[in-house]
């Protein structure tokens, strides 16, 4: 798979602290690509890096095949968690105003502009000024300013910050568009529960280090307990498990229907032997193996602090 970015042993430090030591990832090309890490971890140092905003004091930052430099500048769009519209300026005119900055000329800039307005359906916002508008009406607009001139590589920080969940899922439908369209997102999020809906691979700094990197498919995986949810129709199972299999927890089923809700943590290589036993007993509603939740695997992986 080609990498549109590469970050190679990079570190950066300000007064003598670490930001960032010795990191190194790749973002796979036309993939949805999660950068997470508590507060203060480094993400915005390798944000500011990526953008040019400053620079590595050690390692090196690629774009596709060559080292980043200034002719990437263009082929990046980033929204920033801290927005930075001009509050005094018409919308339609800070839109164009910006598109403009990133080398869009006047009538393609307003083309597009038109097509987006059209799209989130704000064209009654053309002649209202940024400061007017609530802040999750600024944040659509940010996300056009970020995303109008078709950049190769975009970078999303905290994108549904204000959001109601009616537009949050508005925008991660069109961060899905884009990556459909060919366009590599760069998602930083807190939200666990984005990432899972959304992102392709991760890495998760802390401390100034990676600690974690891979597939999100992988990640879970590789986290996962043998533990199994199982729903009968009898509550007496346990009779009839075989040795080595633990009931971590057992209940009725909450919607009054009498099944039967038990956890089973089942040692790898017996999942065939514990529904053999089961189904001599009663009969099996669902099966299904439990795989943690990436807020569960964030929260593990920080709090252990060892690199994964």
């Amino acid at each position: 798979m080609k990498n549109i970015l590469q970050i190679d042993n990079v570190t950066k430090s300000y007064a003598k602290k670490k930001a960032i030591d010795g990191v190194s990832f790749c973002v796979p090309e036309g993939e949805v690509f999660g950068l997470l890490g508590p507060n203060g971890a480094g993400k915005t140092t390798l944000i500011r890096m990526i953008n040019q905003i400053t620079m590595p004091d050690e390692g090196m930052i690629y774009f596709g095949e060559d080292k980043l430099s200034e002719k990437h500048i263009p082929l990046v769009g980033y929204l920033p968690e801290e927005r930075g519209l001009y509050k005094k300026m018409k919308v339609s005119e800070v839109v164009l105003y910006l598109a403009e900055l990133k080398g869009l000329k006047g009538l393609e800039a307003k083309r597009r502009m038109d097509f987006w307005f059209e799209k989130f359906e704000i064209k009654d916002w053309w002649n209202k000024k940024v400061e007017e508008l609530s802040k999750g009406m600024q944040q659509k607009v940010q996300f056009i300013t970020t995303v109008i001139h078709k950049p190769k590589l975009l970078i999303f920080d905290e994108p549904f910050s204000g959001f109601d969940p009616l537009n949050a899922n508005l925008l991660k439908q069109e961060i899905l568009n884009l990556k459909r369209e060919g366009a590599t997102v760069i998602f930083s999020t807190h939200n666990m529960e984005s990432v899972e809906e959304i992102c392709d691979a991760i890495v998760l700094i802390n401390s100034a280090k990676n600690i974690l990197q891979g597939r999100v498919s992988d990640i879970k995986q590789n986290f996962k307990k043998g533990e199994y949810e199982l729903i009968t129709v009898s509550s007496q199972i346990e009779k009839v498990l075989p040795s080595g299999v633990e009931i971590i927890s057992k209940k009725e089923d909450e919607n009054g229907i009498g099944n039967c809700i038990s956890v089973l943590k089942i040692p790898e290589g017996m999942n065939a032997d514990v529904l053999s036993s089961i189904l001599k007993q009663t009969d099996i509603i669902s099966y299904r193996e439990i795989l943690p939740s990436m807020n569960e695997i964030f929260i593990q992986t920080v709090k252990s602090g060892k690199q994964q």
